[in-house]
């Protein structure tokens, strides 16, 4: 099984929506991105979602994306939205905005 470090890396955008603004959600995503060795951030938009965009191994950003579906995090989370795109590559830790 290949390395985390030998997969392709990619940039995941999810858009998280529920009762996820104010009840933790942005600093429980940071936590589990970094855990996962990714770089990226997790912002409040104003129509109530948040927006996370993660960059890493593809498998890691997937595993992100799970948790953020799983139901475990703070909050309540209705849907997400992903889209995929090749990494821009000018991130640097995991920041809450």
């Amino acid at each position: 099984m290949p390395t985390t470090a030998d997969q392709p890396a990619s940039r995941l955008t999810a858009w998280v929506h529920g009762h996820v603004q104010g009840v933790g959600f942005r600093w429980w995503t940071r936590a589990r991105a970094l855990e996962l060795g990714l770089v990226g951030g997790a912002r409040n938009l104003s129509d109530g979602r948040v927006e996370v965009v993660a960059e890493g191994p593809r498998a890691e950003c997937e595993r992100l994306l799970a948790l953020l579906r799983g139901g475990s995090s703070p909050g309540r989370v209705d849907t997400v939205v992903e889209r995929w795109s090749q990494p821009r590559g000018e991130l640097t830790g995991f920041v809450e905005r």
